[in-house]
Order: structure tokens, then C-alpha cells, then sequence
């Protein structure tokens, strides 16, 4: 899978503002316009998606998973990740 390097955004107490869309037909991180989208293939159900998108988020920013938090867009396609 081809990922942008977002090792830019890598830093500690950085918030992390995306568009999430679960049910995707492959799994892949974009920018557009200055807007981060994530797609995942996971379903939107008992937070899948929230795992799949925090785990390709980690994989992208090239830290580990357990330094991203979420912090708003639990059950929504806006989401709000702080890097720890």
C-alpha cells in the first residue's frame, strides 16, 4: 500500500483533524485542499473502523499506534486524533 509521509505532523501534542470514511473499497490516506481523508475497508461497527483508521493514521505518521489518542468523531466521519 502506497502512503503518504505525513512524518511532518510526528509531533508530540499535535491534533490531528480528518475525514474518515469506513466501508471503503480499499484502505488508503489522501489530502486534498489541506483536509487529511482516511478510507478504511473496516465496517463502521463496535469501533472497527476507529481501529483501522488509528492503525493506518499510526502507519502513515510512521509512529506507533498507542501514541495516537482520539478525541472527537467517535461515531462520526470528522474525527480529531492528538498525538501523545
Amino acid at each position: 500500500m502506497d502512503l503518504p509521509d505525513l512524518s511532518h505532523l510526528a509531533e508530540p501534542g499535535a491534533r490531528i483533524a480528518l475525514r474518515a470514511t469506513a466501508g471503503a473499497a480499499r484502505d488508503r490516506v489522501t489530502q486534498e485542499g489541506g483536509q487529511l481523508g482516511i478510507a478504511v475497508t473496516a465496517a463502521p461497527e463496535r469501533g472497527k473502523a476507529n481501529e483501522a483508521i488509528c492503525k493506518l493514521l499510526a502507519r502513515a505518521l510512521g509512529v506507533p499506534k498507542s501514541r495516537l489518542t482520539l478525541l472527537r468523531g467517535q461515531t462520526g466521519r470528522d474525527k480529531v486524533f492528538r498525538l501523545d
